[in-house]
């Protein structure tokens, strides 16, 4: 995970200075230079470094910090607001034409992820109800128009395309054309990348952006690269002019420094961060929220959101009834599952949680996610009599449900135990909350 060595070290400075009752001023610059260590290793850009632990040594030696009665958490929350501030402060949302189409020109090195991003964005906004067009303007990849096509398959987005013998630039125009008569509201251009910067490529990207007039240019880059693509992100800006980075495989083996660093050196922003392979797999960057997580302050509100956009409100009430009442059956636990399921890898979703570096296990926790398969495999080859009455589950049926699922008996045995453990947990909850009831009147518990 992204940040992951670096939210340690930071996290083991903040953790030394909430300990103590009073902070001197030697203490906040020793916490500091261990910061700008964690800060280096982690490959900001070493300016970048500076002027941040300068800023935050600055305002944290201030008597108004020293000389608060919780002076440790003062600093904290100094680290935390410069960190935001370090990566853009706000959240920077898509500019939207007066007049759509809005457009939006990809931009980037090969293999950075371009044609994949420009996929991901165009469902990011379909679920906002936009209509997007995709326009393959990369002709010189192998296969990278094909993508693309296949891409708008999957997606149900229409893609446009001239084929290869066209220039990108009158594909582009067309793709334009084609998108304002026929009443979208984004038209997202694929262009061509290379492996390096060259001036051949340059130009292109000028006359593309010359003719169309893009409200949008977005350069993709692989956060896995480091300060290279702080680099390529600076090189990019003064040839063409970004209104926004979109940084990805942030999810991978990396150190984090071209998310701490590209807005500080480029005063370009991050507008998404690219967290895995699926379509789905695109945010939109929120400073703040990533400033909480790497000092393991959680980030509630996008777990939040994931919850929101991936549990059905009403079945959620539904089943909160159902576990009140002891009526839950196998058919509701296996819809909640595919739920959960919907909102990404569950150790992602543990890791939002305020703390969940310090406790204890969590960090090595790895969530086996074939076993929630073999679950939800095991429930399928259940009859609809056995979702609704497992205590009818015999012997001969358990052998039949593992069988038919792919799994062992002792699968099944256990899925069973821990099915009927929940439910007994949930009467003995139930029998609890009405005996507070009874003797605290008007006082309720959440759900209840």
């Amino acid at each position: 995970m992204a940040f992951e060595g670096l939210s340690e070290r930071l996290q083991a400075v903040m953790q030394r200075l909430r300990g103590k009752g009073k902070v001197s001023e030697a203490d906040v610059k020793e916490a500091m230079r261990e910061v700008r260590l964690a800060l280096l290793e982690a490959d900001v850009n070493f300016k970048v470094v500076k002027e941040f632990v300068n800023n935050v040594k600055k305002r944290a030696i201030g008597q108004e910090v020293l000389k608060s009665l919780t002076p440790g958490q003062q600093v904290i929350k100094v680290v935390n607001e410069e960190l935001t501030q370090l990566m853009g402060g706000e959240q920077s949302k898509l500019v939207q034409a007066s007049r759509p189409p809005t457009k939006i020109m990809m931009v980037g090195l090969q293999g950075a992820g371009k044609t994949t991003t420009s996929g991901k964005l165009a469902r990011y906004l379909m679920k906002q109800n936009r209509r997007t067009l995709l326009v393959a303007g990369d002709i010189y990849r192998p296969a990278a128009i094909r993508q693309l096509e296949v891409l708008g398959k999957d997606l149900n987005t229409p893609v446009f395309s001239l084929g290869d013998k066209e220039s990108p630039v009158k594909i582009a125009k067309q793709g334009a054309d084609k998108a304002k008569q026929d009443g979208f509201d984004y038209v997202i251009i694929d262009t061509a990348g290379r492996l390096h910067i060259d001036e051949t490529m340059m130009d292109e990207l000028k006359q593309i952006r010359d003719t169309i007039q893009p409200d949008e240019i977005l350069l993709v880059v692989d956060a896995m690269t480091g300060q290279d693509a702080v680099n390529v992100a600076e090189s990019f800006n003064r040839e063409l002019g970004l209104t926004g980075v979109v940084l990805t495989k942030l999810d991978g083996d990396t150190r984090g420094g071209a998310a701490l660093s590209v807005k500080a050196v480029t005063n370009c922003p991050i507008k998404f961060v690219g967290l895995g392979e699926k379509t789905d797999a695109l945010e939109p960057f929120y400073p703040d929220r990533m400033a909480s997580r790497i000092l393991g302050m959680g980030d509630v509100l996008t777990l939040i959101e994931k919850a929101q956009s991936a549990v059905d409100e009403e079945k959620a009430r539904d089943l909160e009834r159902k576990m009140r009442t002891q009526t839950l059956t196998f058919e509701d636990f296996l819809d909640q599952l595919q739920q959960v399921r919907k909102m990404g890898p569950l150790e992602d979703m543990l890791s939002m949680l305020p703390g969940a570096g310090q406790i204890k296990g969590l960090k090595n926790l790895q969530v086996d996610e074939k076993q929630l398969g073999r679950v939800e495999a095991i429930i399928r080859s259940m009859t609809p009599k056995e979702k609704l009455h497992p205590e009818i589950i015999n012997a001969s049926r358990r052998k039949r449900i593992a069988q038919g699922s792919g799994t062992t008996v002792q699968d099944v045995n256990r899925l069973l135990k821990q099915f009927d453990d929940m439910k007994k947990m949930m009467k003995q909850f139930s029998g609890m909350t009405k005996g507070a009831k009874k003797k605290k009147r008007g006082f309720r518990f959440p759900f209840m």
